[in-house]
């Protein structure tokens, strides 16, 4: 009714301004761990008005797939955010026992507020799948599985100097962002004003959804590929899990070089290589010390995971094997190749 309607617009302000705030308390929060009570009570929190606010704009018909960005009113354009918020904060859930409940349930957020952003001609994308990959044979470990989904991760990985350039956008719309901020909360800001700012808060959030959607889609792929290995010992870990760190979205790589290039187009997100990925988790009890070769990603030997734990020995300045790759290049450098087999020539 009209009447509900006029009531919903200050509340539903309300609602979208409260969640906003608690995601950013979180998001720059100074507790050391996302998994503390105060934080996790901050996000349920948070997603309680995000949700509220969702439902009424559902209910007040605010957007429509064949509308024009100009008929949106300036006032309403910070609505079309919800979604993105809803996914941001669903991600930080820390319940391991429900990791894969909530990346797929922040990912169809974050699709669904790039699909409106799609219909309204916001930011020129390409629209990701509707689901993760591989959703299709989730229950049986097929040889489609996980190394199925290698093609997609390597033509992402590809476009480096595309992450750059979006990295230099973002930085550039953050600052921009932060000069008119103060202004458009003082209300000090004409509706031109308005708009212009919502409007790049909305560009700014489709860069962190295509972000958010990669690197879920890489979590869902490792955590699928080791449910279906973990599936007979599942029940025992029901209650000792909750406790663990979360796993929070980073870059997986080969090595400690790809680290470095992946790590330039993401100053947020962290870079793992495969062996700090296992190590980790052992650490956190999840992986048995034996279950390395075979769980880790496709295409990886046991000869080339010997080979990278002798990268990391090299690198972490373990003096015995530096020295000795030293003496060898020294070696190498006064000695010819092929010096060795000269000598026994008749």
């Amino acid at each position: 009714s009209m009447a509900e309607g006029a009531g919903a617009g200050p509340r539903l302000a309300e609602l979208l301004a409260a969640g906003w705030r608690l995601w950013e308390e979180v998001e720059t929060g100074a507790e050391p761990s996302s998994g503390a009570p105060a934080v996790q009570d901050k996000v349920r929190q948070g997603l309680d008005a995000l949700q509220r606010a969702a439902a009424m704009v559902a209910q007040l018909d605010l957007f429509s797939e064949n509308e024009e960005l100009e008929e949106i009113a300036s006032a309403d354009l910070k609505y079309l955010l919800l979604p993105a918020l809803l996914g941001a904060l669903t991600l930080k859930q820390v319940d391991l026992s429900r990791r894969l409940e909530h990346l797929e349930g922040a990912r169809a957020h974050f699709w669904r507020f790039l699909k409106l952003c799609r219909s309204y001609g916001l930011g020129s994308f390409h629209l990701p799948p509707a689901g993760p990959p591989g959703e299709e044979d989730a229950g049986s470990p097929s040889p489609g599985g996980p190394a199925a989904a290698q093609p997609s991760l390597v033509a992402m990985a590809s476009s480096r100097q595309a992450k750059i350039e979006r990295y230099k956008q973002k930085k550039e719309l953050e600052n921009r962002l932060a000069s008119m901020r103060t202004f458009v909360e003082s209300g000090q800001a004409d509706e031109d004003q308005i708009r212009e700012f919502y409007i790049l808060q909305i560009q700014k959030w489709i860069n962190t959804s295509l972000e958010e959607i990669e690197s879920i889609d890489q979590e869902v792929v490792i955590l699928r590929s080791r449910g279906t290995a973990k599936q007979s010992s599942a029940p025992l870990h029901g209650t000792s899990r909750q406790v663990r760190a979360p796993l929070k979205p980073f870059i997986l790589t080969r090595d400690a070089a790809q680290a470095k290039v992946f790590g330039a187009g993401y100053p947020g997100l962290p870079t793992m290589t495969v062996d700090d990925w296992y190590e980790q988790r052992r650490r956190q009890g999840v992986v048995s010390g034996q279950s390395a070769p075979q769980g880790a990603p496709a295409g990886i030997t046991d000869e080339e995971l010997q080979k990278q734990q002798q990268e990391k020995k090299e690198e972490e300045d373990d003096e015995e094997a530096l020295q000795k790759a030293r003496n060898w290049d020294d070696w190498k450098d006064t000695h010819p190749r092929g010096y060795g087999n000269r000598q026994n020539v008749g």
